[in-house]
């Protein structure tokens, strides 16, 4: 029977010691789940790129969306995603990870049907919030399924397979998007990914095995709540930051809150006896590498994201869709090197793998703020060759340092926690490229030459402490889930 709803995978008693299942001749091999998983975590991410392209149709829409509007319809999918990245993950823990990613398909495909029927732009705002609830769900419960049901000695395989799907999604979203939208109004991108999202229920309540919940584990509605609205109040700040400036007071309002408010989340986390995160899970120095490495890495890809298609579109004089085909190298690079990435980290280590990867990073961004209209485009997708492979080298061995570093019954924890990192990594890399493109008249190149020069020094500094708290420690270590 699959899971349809948000129930535990096994009803075993609270506290008895569950096994991830055996597999039998009817149990799918790993490869097909590892390949369904990674189907699912890429329609939730592929959306957020497609919906951008879309744009100019609602603007021209019968609703008539203001330009605030036309940036809540694509932020209110980022903000709920994100906000709810981590309490999702425990949840899926708490219940299993089969269960959360089946509500969260189900919640994603509702979504995406009122979308496509929203008669008014606050209905199409709120079924866009009702989808990232969804997709909030289906990433975390995504990455646990895989690396439970994997082998030991394939888990680093797991989270490197899955970290390509991530990458690739951007390119399926750009790519997938155009061709929609070069057919079908607006309304198709959500006729489109409603089936899909449901197909792929089918297919994971069928072919996804279950696995162990915790039903024991903290409920904590307090701490939750805390740090939903606090990120929630943070993401805000950041995303409206570059248009309505730093010092206004919707921007110093929202940080304020969120200063607050995860301040609040900090201490409860320390007083309370089973908090939905505990802060002094930090000590361990992989988690904090981890964490602050995937932020730092998405901080440079989305710094690139922001003004690629801008690049590409008024310098180059490309078409939208030849333009969502020549990101293609960061896609590519980031499936191949994202799966050589395990097997460099046995043989060089983890610690050099992270700084080789963050070094490519940082290097393409300079590399970047080099080029203008009248740069051939091969050059061009040379550099974003070098920024896939230090994508593909380091988010493996981050992500695995961040789940590695909590049990393994806190893997839903972990992927909320890797996913969170991202998305915050993602809303800073285009808030700092905002406001320093915003500060230049010159046109698009100079400010973006600007804005690389800064991404590349903020993301040097940031690896240099994440390969620092990476060096090698005498203790054990914390965490038993997802070892290499």
């Amino acid at each position: 029977m699959p899971d349809s709803a948000l129930l535990p995978d096994s009803a075993q008693p609270s506290g008895t010691p569950r096994p991830a299942a055996r597999p039998t001749a009817r149990t799918p091999r790993h490869s097909t789940v590892l390949g369904l998983m990674s189907a699912c975590v890429m329609l939730a991410v592929a959306l957020v790129a497609a919906v951008n392209l879309a744009l100019p149709a609602l603007r021209a829409d019968a609703m008539h969306p203001s330009p605030a509007q036309l940036l809540w319809i694509v932020d209110s999918y980022v903000l709920v995603f994100a906000g709810l990245l981590i309490p999702a993950g425990a949840l899926g823990d708490r219940r299993g990870p089969k269960g959360a990613l089946l509500t969260g398909l189900a919640v994603f495909a509702a979504g995406c049907l009122l979308a496509a029927l929203a008669p008014h732009v606050a209905v199409l705002i709120a079924a866009r919030a009702l989808s990232g609830a969804g997709a909030a769900l289906v990433m975390p419960a995504t990455l646990s399924l895989a690396v439970r049901t994997a082998p030991p000695e394939r888990r680093a395989h797991a989270v490197a397979v899955w970290t390509g799907a991530t990458g690739a999604a951007g390119l399926l979203g750009n790519l997938g998007g155009g061709l929609v939208l070069q057919y079908l109004p607006w309304q198709g991108l959500f006729w489109v990914a409603a089936p899909t999202a449901l197909l792929l229920l089918g297919l994971t309540a069928r072919l996804a095995p279950r696995t162990a919940g915790a039903p024991a584990g903290p409920t904590d509605p307090v701490g939750t709540a805390l740090l939903v609205l606090g990120s929630l109040a943070l993401l805000t700040a950041l995303i409206e930051g570059p248009g309505h400036g730093w010092g206004s007071p919707l921007v110093l309002g929202c940080f304020a809150l969120a200063a607050l408010l995860l301040g609040a989340f900090l201490g409860h986390g320390l007083r309370a006896a089973r908090p939905l995160v505990d802060p002094r899970l930090f000590r361990a120095r992989p988690l904090r590498a981890g964490v602050l490495g995937v932020t730092a890495t998405f901080f440079g890809l989305f710094a690139l994201f922001f003004v690629n298609a801008q690049y590409l579109q008024y310098a180059k004089g490309y078409s939208p869709a030849v333009a969502g085909l020549a990101i293609g190298p960061v896609a590519l690079g980031m499936l191949v090197f994202s799966r050589l990435s395990p097997r460099l980290s046995r043989r060089f280590g983890t610690r050099p793998m992270v700084a080789t990867g963050l070094a490519c990073l940082s290097a393409g961004l300079g590399l970047l703020s080099l080029i203008d209209g009248r740069t051939p485009y091969l050059p061009y997708a040379a550099v974003l060759l070098v920024m896939a492979v230090g994508m593909g080298l380091s988010m493996p061995p981050l992500s695995m340092a961040v789940l590695g570093s909590l049990p393994a019954d806190r893997a839903g924890l972990g992927s909320g926690l890797n996913g969170a990192a991202r998305e915050f990594g993602s809303a800073l890399g285009v808030a700092a490229m905002g406001t320093v493109m915003a500060s230049h008249t010159g046109g698009v190149t100079d400010g973006m030459a600007a804005g690389f020069r800064v991404a590349a020094a903020v993301l040097a500094v940031l690896g240099t402490v994440t390969v620092i708290w990476l060096r090698p420690t005498s203790d054990a270590g914390t965490g038993a889930g997802a070892g290499d």
